[in-house]
């Protein structure tokens, strides 16, 4: 996967690479598609939800260094089955992750707990909670990066004053079922400053 997808694509990054080849993909998706969890396509998990492309979950991670790394707090939007989480954390990152379903949610709970893979450790931390995201986890803020794995309409204002003052936030925005753009959002002071990096299709983020 990393040597066929990632590397051809672009991604440089060899912190997030050794991250991807290290967390177990096939772990994230639903059993009956675990032979297909290293494929170069989106998987459903269930709930009208999907674990991401790989590419995509290398993508949005990379272009949000320096902000990810051992020590860094990084907030979650869409745990799903937790994948991106664990690449976080894999990096060393304390990564709180909030999912609106409370299926996936409590899933994602047994994994980072081990209760459901023992051997599954990481370098850095993942804390779960089931809520809205469009709320965020104030009592962890400020975060030094955030990522955003389901599409709002537009950029969350809760989510912007979670961030540190230069602190990163990745997220696809645009309407559903249409071609959404994925943004790297860069907080200055009291502002932000915004770059559209590629056209994406996430599913919607609901809850706002």
């Amino acid at each position: 996967m990393v040597d066929r997808q990632l590397v051809p694509r672009g991604i440089r990054s060899q912190a997030v690479l050794d991250a991807m080849r290290a967390v177990p993909r096939h772990l994230f998706v639903p059993e009956n598609l675990q032979v297909y969890a290293y494929a170069d396509s989106p998987l459903p998990i269930g709930h009208e939800q999907t674990i991401s492309q790989p590419y995509i979950v290398a993508y949005m991670t990379e272009v949000l260094e320096p902000c990810v790394g051992a020590g860094m707090r990084v907030l979650e939007i869409g745990t799903g089955s937790g994948y991106q989480a664990a690449v976080l954390a894999e990096l060393g990152c304390e990564v709180y992750t909030v999912e609106c379903v409370r299926e996936h949610a409590e899933r994602a709970m047994q994994l980072f707990s081990g209760e459901l893979h023992e051997s599954l450790r990481f370098r850095g931390s993942v804390s779960v909670r089931h809520g809205n995201g469009y709320d965020g986890w104030v009592e962890h803020a400020p975060f030094d990066a955030v990522v955003v794995t389901a599409a709002p309409e537009s950029v969350p204002s809760a989510l912007v004053s979670q961030l540190k003052d230069g602190g990163k936030m990745v997220l696809p925005v645009g309407e559903v079922h249409a071609v959404q753009s994925l943004m790297l959002l860069t907080k200055s002071g009291d502002g932000y400053i915004t770059k559209d990096l590629l056209p994406v299709r996430f599913v919607p983020m609901v809850g706002g």
